[in-house]
């Protein structure tokens, strides 16, 4: 195991390098359901953020509202299992492809992009599948 470790350290340092961060540090991720093909958000990553999601399996962003790591589902258990950790040619944009448990969204939608401009308006395509305040309780 120690072997396994010492050879994967090295790996996601150079991972880490190939990233291109903001000036904040941070990095754009996109998150997709594996199986749909949906994109279900997009929030930002750090340089933690990343080292911990592909630790433990499960996806950690970086709140800038919280200025802290936020663990997705934390609080609502809406959680997204890491599947397959994508980056773009420019090595700046992440692409998430993960298993979602529950809804991506904090409004309660599946997915973040329920509304379209549509018929020369925006329109609300997505319903809510959970109220909010039954994920968040009054703080949603």
């Amino acid at each position: 195991m120690g072997a396994d470790k010492q050879e994967t350290v090295p790996a996601l340092d150079q991972l880490i390098g190939e990233i291109h961060f903001d000036a904040a540090g941070l990095v754009p991720a996109i998150a997709q359901d594996e199986t749909t093909g949906e994109i279900l958000m997009v929030a930002w990553m750090n340089e933690a953020a990343i080292r911990e999601t592909l630790a433990s399996g499960r996806v950690c962003y970086w709140s800038r509202s919280r200025g802290r790591l936020w663990r997705k589902g934390e609080r609502s258990g809406q959680t997204q299992e890491l599947r397959d950790f994508l980056l773009d040619c420019d090595g700046d944009t992440v692409l998430l492809k993960v298993a979602q448990t529950g809804v991506a969204c904090h409004t309660g939608r599946r997915s973040c992009f329920f509304r379209a401009w549509r018929r020369g308006r925006l329109e609300t395509i997505a319903e809510v599948v959970v109220d909010p305040d039954e994920l968040y309780g009054n703080e949603g």
